[in-house]
């Protein structure tokens, strides 16, 4: 519990309304991301019960912190949920979105002469274990028909990734968004593969079984609320970015970069959703991230996830 405590940046508790439920859900949140887009489009307003955001540096504390129960639900992205999921964690994805794979990639310092996945044999990459970083490497590194012991591996957190690849300590940093826009607007580093083609593009918000079955309308009301707020902030990055970078002190134009090209919508949990994100278990399968087979079917629960237009 420990390292999970650690990894909290802080935790902001929305007011409760007058005569409202006395519950409260506790959201984890990868760098204010979901929170930014509440509270730009308004939909932290009125809120019937309380809210505790808890915020994450990547998928894999917040993870942690599911399957240990200190929160109620949280965002992640497909590869940290089928890792999670493997790990025992007693949590369902609730919601699904969508985002175009550009927002992934593996960035080198500009003036590297790592060109493309090919070059990457016999170099270190840094990358957050069961990540969707992780995942990236692992398939750019497998089209390339490269093994994944043709590369060292370095695992940790975005901030000691980005120092490292600063410093020269790796040569190359699979990572998302908002670190990849980040650092190609402040360090001039440069992309040399990114998940077009590789990547779902999928993200979660995933609940732990007792907040699903004690905590279900406050759930209920909160998953809707963020899909209406993305649904207005596709075509509201400003607003989006400016709420985000008071909140987070990120940079306003490198926010607004990520919500641009990211276009995350929402959309529905149905079969074949869940075969795309059986193909990505199968590759950490292959990978040997995962050890057996996983079958994600019942990670899932359908019943919050509407038809999504």
């Amino acid at each position: 519990m420990r390292r999970i405590y650690a990894s909290l940046l802080f935790a902001l508790t929305v007011t409760l309304p007058y005569g409202a439920s006395a519950a409260t859900l506790k959201v984890g949140d990868q760098q204010l991301q979901t929170r930014g887009i509440l509270e730009a489009s308004g939909q932290l307003k009125d809120v019937p019960y309380q809210i505790e955001w808890f915020n994450f540096p990547a998928a894999q504390p917040l993870g942690e912190a599911l399957n240990a129960g200190a929160i109620d639900v949280g965002g992640l992205g497909d590869a940290p949920l089928i890792f999670a999921y493997s790990a025992g964690a007693k949590i369902r994805a609730v919601s699904a979105t969508r985002s175009t794979p550009v927002d992934l990639a593996i960035v080198v310092p500009a003036g590297s002469p790592i060109r493309n996945a090919a070059d990457l044999k016999g170099k270190r990459i840094a990358t957050t274990r069961g990540s969707i970083g992780h995942y990236l490497a692992v398939a750019t590194l497998e089209r390339a028909n490269l093994k994944l012991t043709d590369v060292s591996w370095s695992y940790m957190q975005p901030a000691d990734a980005r120092a490292a690849l600063a410093s020269g300590t790796v040569d190359a940093w699979s990572t998302w968004d908002p670190y990849v826009a980040l650092t190609e607007a402040r360090d001039h580093a440069r992309s040399i593969a990114n998940g077009v083609g590789l990547s779902s593009g999928l993200s979660f918000e995933a609940a732990t079984d007792t907040a699903i079955r004690e905590k279900h309308a406050e759930l209920a009301d909160f998953l809707r609320r963020v899909a209406a707020g993305q649904r207005w902030a596709l075509s509201h990055p400003d607003e989006v970015a400016a709420i985000q970078s008071r909140v987070t002190g990120l940079p306003a134009d490198v926010l607004k970069t990520v919500y641009q090209r990211a276009q995350l919508h929402p959309v529905s949990i149905d079969d074949s959703l869940i075969a795309e994100q059986q193909r990505t278990a199968d590759l950490y399968l292959r990978a040997n991230v995962i050890k057996a087979r996983l079958n994600v079917a019942p990670s899932f629960d359908r019943q919050f996830s509407p038809n999504a237009p």
